[in-house]
């Protein structure tokens, strides 16, 4: 059982066979049986498999929960693939390596909110491209 939700609403809730979510250090793949864990959430693409559908979500970070038979995942913001306004995101990029390139000549620049805001712009972007999960037998 997969359930993703944010501080505003749930996004998924729904037996899965497979979960790949982004942690701090890197990605973890979930299976079921997993070895429980919690860990922090980095920024990235959350993708999870059911039948031969994969679904999309771009979280920026917060906790998740793993047990042997359930994730739980607690992401400070996170947006579904086909939620996402691919034209926005590539907007909230460029701004975001603006800030980024020109960051040097300010003396005042918050490197982490920056930096973070280019990370959470290409997991949306990333996330994005896959779009709304495509049933197997329409593919």
């Amino acid at each position: 059982m997969l359930e993703v939700v944010t501080p505003e609403r749930e996004l998924v809730r729904e037996s899965v066979a497979e979960v790949q979510l982004p942690a701090l250090s890197g990605y973890l793949g979930i299976l079921p049986g997993h070895t429980p864990l919690l860990t922090e959430l980095g920024i990235g693409p959350l993708s999870y498999k059911k039948g031969a559908d994969t679904g999309y979500i771009a979280v920026i970070g917060g906790f998740a929960e793993v047990l042997p038979e359930r994730v739980t995942v607690l992401a400070a913001a996170a947006e579904a693939s086909e939620e996402i306004d691919a034209a926005r995101a590539r907007a909230d990029l460029a701004e975001a390596e603006k800030k980024l390139a020109a960051g040097s000549a300010d003396p005042k620049t918050d490197w982490d909110a920056v930096l973070k805001a280019v990370a959470s712009a290409r997991a949306r972007l990333e996330a994005a491209a896959h779009g709304a999960p495509v049933p197997a037998a329409e593919r």
